[in-house]
């Protein structure tokens, strides 16, 4: 089937909605970073537990984020995309409900599979949408920026809502963004072409059992358990060996040859890694820091937050625009450097006790890196896949972003720990200054201009 073309009146509409559809999804990451004192006051979590909260999201997200990809490829990024969004909407009342933190973590990993169908899938669309790459990378400058909104506006709205209604209100507002979702994308111009090629469900299941054993070993070490965290890392190993193995026989591998080895992926999933984990370890890390340390209640903590996430919300348009005109390399190296640099200054501010200014400076720094590096990243492994391929490229370059993010919460988390200790926090976000320093040097020899 091929896509009706829309109108040029019709499009930013379209683009709106498959932005708050994507925008759902980074939420609810980040969201949580206010929430995090309140579950571990209300429901008795410890550090272990709130990062098993916090990561089966991301661990789930991750992990089928590349079969997403080729369902995309497979099925049509419309049909997947709204079949996610329905299932994050209902799942979103089943986690408000949630009787117990088991129960939640269960929710949130189920969360995570609807998100994996949203994200590829979006991606796809807005390939479907602006055929012209110019105009596409405006176009992903502009879903980056509402979509960062929603990044942005996730520790100052889930303070202020858990200040009102709990941990529990964090979940209620995903139902109404959900609907506007399925309305603003009811159109007959997505409903674009599909592949035949085939899923092999038994790679994907060995894929995330491999990445989930891995999480619970690093979390498992992280809280002193080396007995659990051992058997959980033989474990990671025996399923990663049995996902290369059911690889190497598969007749449609859920790694595609084909995305790995076009142009600048490789490098763009190295830099796509490094920036989320820098940015999920520290959104996990400060809220801690801010309330455990420093003493600030949740909305204040959300209100911390703003100076970082403020950029999300507008900065993508400018980095579109430059992308456009110069390609995305440039931007690229630029947000790995801010992002070093920020997380360097703020590892110096948590580790002396500076001023909170200070604080909010440096971690503002790290914001706009953010901003620079990441829609930058993906007009490059967009514009670098093969024809029919998009869905898959984008499930590469997400997975690999939510892997990392899952890592950087792991390890992190575990190296700061739940008490938010100024020294163990500063540790941690030095590390992220340290990955993203060796991931910039990389970048400068490997990603080429386009």
């Amino acid at each position: 089937m091929t896509a009706t073309l829309a109108p040029p009146k019709t499009r930013p509409l379209i683009l709106l909605g498959i932005s708050i559809g994507y925008g759902l999804t980074i939420l609810d990451s980040t969201i949580m970073a206010a929430a995090e004192a309140d579950l571990t006051d209300s429901l008795g979590a410890g550090t272990s537990s709130l990062q098993w909260t916090v990561a089966a999201y991301t661990v789930v997200l991750g992990a089928f984020l590349l079969t997403a990809g080729a369902a995309v490829d497979r099925f049509g990024a419309h049909r997947v995309f709204r079949a996610g969004v329905v299932a994050f909407g209902l799942l979103s009342l089943a986690g408000a409900l949630a009787p117990n933190l088991a129960a939640l973590t269960g929710v949130r990993a189920l969360m995570g599979l609807a998100a994996a169908a949203c994200m590829p899938a979006s991606m796809s669309l807005i390939t479907q949408l602006y055929t012209d790459p110019r105009r596409r990378a405006r176009a992903i400058g502009a879903w980056a920026a509402i979509s960062g909104g929603a990044m942005a506006a996730g520790p100052l709205v889930g303070g202020a809502v858990v200040a009102v209604a709990g941990w529990q209100g964090i979940f209620w507002i995903n139902v109404p963004l959900a609907a506007a979702t399925l309305a603003l994308t009811a159109s007959p111009a997505l409903r674009g072409s599909r592949t035949d090629r085939p899923i092999d469900w038994a790679s994907q299941l060995s894929a995330c059992a491999a990445l989930g054993l891995g999480i619970d070993a690093l979390i498992a070490l992280g809280a002193g358990a080396t007995g659990h965290a051992a058997v959980s890392a033989v474990a990671a190993v025996l399923a990663t060996a049995l996902f290369v193995r059911l690889e190497r026989r598969s007749k449609s591998p859920v790694l595609n040859p084909a995305v790995l080895r076009a142009g600048n992926v490789g490098p763009a999933l190295l830099a796509g890694g490094a920036v989320n984990f820098a940015l999920s370890g520290t959104l996990f890390v400060l809220p801690l820091y801010f309330q455990r340390t420093l003493d600030l209640d949740a909305l204040r903590t959300g209100l911390a937050f703003v100076p970082m996430t403020a950029a999300f919300g507008f900065l993508p348009i400018l980095t579109g625009k430059i992308v456009a005109r110069t390609g995305p390399r440039r931007p690229i190296l630029i947000g790995l450097a801010l992002l070093a640099t920020g997380a360097t200054g703020l590892a110096a501010a948590t580790a002396t006790g500076a001023p909170l200014a200070l604080t909010l400076v440096t971690s503002a720094c790290l914001g706009v890196g953010v901003t620079f590096a990441i829609p930058a990243l993906i007009a490059l492994v967009t514009g670098a896949a093969p024809a029919g391929a998009a869905g898959a490229a984008g499930g590469f370059f997400n997975a690999t972003r939510m892997i990392a993010a899952t890592v950087g919460v792991a390890v992190m988390g575990s190296i700061a720990g739940v008490d938010g200790g100024a020294g163990a926090t500063a540790t941690a976000v030095a590390l992220a200054a340290a990955v993203c320093a060796a991931v910039l040097a990389y970048s400068v020899a490997r990603i080429r201009a386009t």
